[in-house]
């Protein structure tokens, strides 16, 4: 039910999901009046792989979080997440309202014992045609030293079992590369992850070389890593708008022969391809979808749950965190 489409793209992905993962088994919670429609439309009314769970209420986003913990308890959002603490499903994927997912996967999940925050984690495409890990994007906009030494291990274990990467390079995101630059915080994050054993810290980076591919796992607070997102994801806009915009003559042979070399180059680049943040630290499989999301990128989203569910994040996690001396301050 959530994100701006709703329906109309959730369940059109939810198909294209089990059509390319046959073995998939998808758990739809939702107001069945609502998507009855679609539902048909897809095939998905009687798949032998999909069930259906009727919910009387939904999270909008403009929702206060703290609203839809203590008076939504028959909302979608609520009932897939209790499902993965029941065991009814092995991992939740939602478009809509961040505050209120976080709000209600750390209630009913809890966090793995050693994480004090959970992070909203995604892998971002580099010029090389890599991915590397950016955390947190916007679960946390205060953080502590502790909060990003603890990002940085949570960035690790998706490097490595995600990207199946051996000794990642972790970086935090700076304003300049210097050791005596940046606040306070990131300061004597730098300290702390110098400091503890089995990560290989690489130290700063600044936001030009965020896609650069020179780092691995990209450390910040969510005030810094939404903003950093949300200004690549506009400036992906901004690129594909100018390309439809036709000049004349020489002018537009050269703008379309342009357009077509960097489609080549960096369609790895598109954003879609890259839809679905990990809600990392919490002892169950959460997965938020952009809520501008459309069908190709919701797919996406299903499938990185597949993924982690595969890979059984949460257990490799809570193995990293309780070998490393995480909360020694």
């Amino acid at each position: 039910m959530g994100g701006d489409y709703g329906p109309s793209e959730t369940v059109p992905a939810a198909a294209q999901a089990l059509s390319l993962l046959p073995h998939l088994n998808l758990l739809l919670f939702g107001n069945i009046e609502m998507c009855a429609e679609a539902l048909d439309a897809y095939g998905l009314s009687h798949h032998p792989n999909v069930s259906f769970v009727h919910t009387t209420q939904s999270v909008s986003m403009a929702e206060s979080p703290a609203f839809a913990l203590r008076h939504q308890p028959d909302s979608s959002m609520r009932r897939a997440i209790e499902a993965v603490a029941g065991a009814q499903a092995d991992a939740c994927v939602s478009a809509g309202n961040t505050g209120a997912l976080m709000a209600i996967a750390k209630h009913i999940l809890k966090v793995i014992p050693g994480v004090d925050r959970p992070a909203l984690v995604s892998c971002v495409p580099t010029i090389a045609g890599t991915r590397s890990v950016l955390l947190d994007l916007g679960a946390n906009v205060n953080c502590e030293a502790e909060n990003l030494r603890q990002f940085a291990v949570l960035g690790g274990v998706v490097a490595e079992e995600v990207l199946g990467l051996r000794h990642p390079r972790i970086a935090l995101l700076n304003v300049g590369s210097e050791a005596n630059k940046g606040n306070i915080p990131v300061k004597s994050a730098a300290e702390l992850l110098a400091a503890t054993p089995g990560l290989n810290y690489c130290g700063y980076i600044e936001g030009d070389a965020l896609f650069q591919g020179i780092a691995d796992v990209i450390v910040c607070d969510g005030f810094v890593g939404n903003i950093a997102l949300k200004t690549a994801e506009g400036m992906v806009r901004l690129l594909s708008s100018a390309s439809h915009q036709q000049m004349k003559g020489w002018a537009g042979w050269i703008q379309s022969w342009l357009t077509r070399f960097f489609k080549r180059r960096l369609s790895h680049l598109n954003p879609d391809q890259y839809n679905g943040a990990s809600l990392l630290g919490l002892r169950g499989i959460v997965i938020k979808s952009h809520g501008r999301a459309e069908r190709s990128a919701f797919t996406n989203a299903i499938l990185q749950a597949a993924v982690e569910v595969e890979r059984q994040l949460p257990a490799r996690i809570a193995e990293r965190i309780d070998a490393l001396p995480l909360n020694r301050r």
